[in-house]
């Protein structure tokens, strides 16, 4: 389905990213793995992704640094030659409610969230103009549609990633670049990980389904977004959520 692709994504080695990764290197992509540190969950993830056969190569890189994203993606466009879906999946969170948010908080979430997003893409933009395609997958939030208490700077960051989705969408349809948005609702990873009981279970009570969603129902999204079934499909933003907010 995606044989002969490489894709970029970020915040790979866990949760959401991971499970991504391995979607896409499973049905035939090779895989460019972005993460800020060589963490043992990167070595697990490389070794497993490894396994698929494809050609796996792990980055490390801030993604609030501009420039540290330039230099990564030209060492990308290097080593494979090209890159056709870049997967903008990391994320931070820095709760609290507003009188209570440090600056460093606010602006970890957003350099991270919301910054690292647009750098990003900004700097593979050209390379997708240039050979006249791109498929561009950011990680949203339903967050960023509903808000959330004690997280304001989480919610901005996601409503941020949203209105850029949008106007990516509309700057750069015409070059068949297409880019859209997943936001998922509570799913099972390391960040949710760490609600505690009674609020996971006041959470899940919400949810018509009933249950918490699984980084493998984001991954499944994904790679239809990735592949030619979506061709027609851009600007969009997808809820993942169980029904969470209909």
């Amino acid at each position: 389905m995606l044989d002969g692709k490489v894709a970029v994504i970020t915040g790979g080695t866990r949760g959401i990213g991971r499970a991504i990764a391995e979607k896409f290197a499973s049905c035939g992509a090779d895989i460019a793995l972005i993460a800020t540190s060589d963490s043992d969950a990167a070595k697990e993830t490389i070794g497993r992704l490894e396994k698929t056969g494809r050609n796996i190569r792990f980055y490390i890189c801030d993604i609030r640094n501009s420039k540290d994203v330039t230099d990564v993606s030209e060492e990308i466009l290097a080593d494979f030659g090209h890159a056709d879906i870049l997967v903008n999946n990391a994320g931070i969170t820095r709760d609290n409610l507003l009188p209570a948010l440090k600056d460093s908080d606010i602006d970890d979430v957003i350099d991270v969230n919301l910054k690292g997003t647009v750098y990003m893409t900004k700097a593979f933009i050209r390379s997708f103009v240039k050979q006249r395609s791109g498929n561009i997958i950011n990680i949203s939030s339903v967050v960023g549609l509903m808000g959330n208490k004690g997280q304001a700077n989480y919610a901005a960051s996601k409503a941020g990633i949203i209105g850029f989705t949008k106007t990516v969408a509309k700057e750069y349809g015409s070059r068949k670049i297409r880019c859209n948005a997943i936001a998922p609702g509570y799913i099972e990873t390391d960040m949710t990980g760490s609600l505690g009981e009674e609020y996971t279970k006041a959470i899940t009570a919400a949810i018509p389904l009933g249950t918490l969603g699984k980084p493998e129902d984001v991954a499944e999204l994904a790679l239809f977004l990735a592949g030619e079934g979506s061709r027609y499909i851009t600007g969009e933003v997808i809820k993942v959520d169980g029904g969470m907010y209909v």
